[in-house]
């Protein structure tokens, strides 16, 4: 399995749309094959931070997840806004 996770630095002049933007991001994400969880989280110390954690089955589920027309769409649209950090973990 594969772990993500994505922390997401957000002014708060653009934290409401990238917020919009992310639940988007993880209510199409949740149909792709081979997840297994996808979800974002909202820090409760930092107003300009945001985490989104993703599982995913394999390499495979997670290479066509990046090609998905979901993820070539939001994300972008997000890095845009933002500023974008990310950990991976294989398990």
């Amino acid at each position: 399995m594969i772990r993500l996770n994505v922390f997401i630095k957000v002014s708060d002049a653009h934290r409401a749309t990238v917020l919009e933007l992310a639940k988007d991001l993880v209510a199409h994400s949740l149909k792709d094959g081979g997840c297994i969880a996808y979800d974002v989280f909202e820090s409760s110390t930092r107003k300009d931070v945001l985490m989104i954690c993703e599982t995913w089955k394999d390499e495979a589920s997670l290479s066509a997840h990046e090609k998905a027309e979901h993820f070539v769409t939001l994300v972008p649209r997000i890095h845009e806004l933002s500023e974008m950090k990310l950990e991976k973990f294989i398990f």
